[in-house]
């Protein structure tokens, strides 16, 4: 019995000093700078950077392979961090926010079916082009929700997705899984959007929803600059946003709104503050 216990003293000993030497042997080095940079970074491993996470993005920042202002979530101050970690000037992008183009929920936009399937919005896309008659509007299942890493969206109790700007990051979760595109990318300084997603004739859009832009040109003629038409449908040039407002009470049917004043009915959300202070 002895013998065996001191048998298997030895083979445990001698394999944990291989086991050391070959730890030494086989180390990978880690440059500091990366660790520093993953330090700084938030954390939320949301990929928006286009990386698979805070440390994959840590490694190609030292590499070089990426720019120190792709981290939305991180904003100016984790841009600031990381060109000190690494030596080059900070140079942080216009931040962004998302926005739902759209305020048709199930009690103001007409439904083609009721949809009793998976609550996810691209299988209920692929059925019939979705539930909903409007071609381009929030089908309210929920899809951007679950992929916000943030808890940046609300869904209201009629079935629509209405993006918190205090929390909203720019991460762009949100707009990669929706089947619809209703979901867009717009300066975070602009308080002031057309809710709409429809091309279709204004016509056709009255006889679906209540509050769908029917490309009346009414805001274009209070702003000219601040607004223009396409394929029916009326947006708001950004780079003039500050002169979009004095439209918002030419619209007959309401899709433009400005969320300083306050969110989409239904949301429980406070009105939005522009030019939020962390984002990049």
């Amino acid at each position: 019995m002895l013998a065996a216990i001191l048998s298997l003293g030895c083979i445990g000993m001698v394999a944990a000093v291989a086991l050391g030497i070959a730890a030494k042997k086989f180390a990978v080095e880690v440059d500091p700078r990366e660790l520093a940079a993953m330090e700084v970074l938030p954390g939320a491993n949301c990929g928006a950077c286009g990386f698979p996470g805070c440390a994959g993005y840590a490694k190609a920042l030292v590499a070089g392979t990426a720019d120190i202002n792709q981290c939305p979530p991180g904003g100016a101050e984790v841009v600031a961090k990381l060109a000190r970690i690494l030596g080059v000037e900070a140079s942080a992008s216009a931040s962004e926010f998302a926005v739902v183009l759209c305020q048709g929920d199930n009690s103001k936009a007409q439904l083609k079916y009721h949809y009793l399937g998976l609550e996810d919005c691209t299988a209920a896309q692929r059925i019939a082009d979705g539930p909903k008659v409007c071609p381009g509007g929030c089908l309210g299942l929920g899809s951007c929700q679950r992929a916000c890493p943030f808890d940046a969206i609300e869904m209201t109790a009629t079935g629509l997705a209405v993006i918190n700007r205090e929390k909203c990051t720019g991460c762009r979760k949100c707009v990669a899984v929706c089947p619809r595109q209703v979901i867009r990318m717009a300066p975070s300084e602009a308080t002031v959007h057309v809710l709409c997603n429809s091309h279709d004739k204004g016509a056709v859009v009255r006889k679906y929803c209540q509050v769908g832009c029917i490309a009346c040109h009414l805001c274009q003629k209070a702003a000219p600059d601040a607004y223009k038409i396409e394929n029916f449908l009326a947006t708001v040039v950004y780079e003039h946003h500050n002169e979009a407002a004095v439209a918002i009470t030419k619209c007959p049917t309401k899709c433009i709104r400005d969320f300083s004043e306050g969110y989409p009915d239904g949301s429980a959300l406070l009105p939005a503050v522009a030019d939020k202070p962390h984002a990049a």
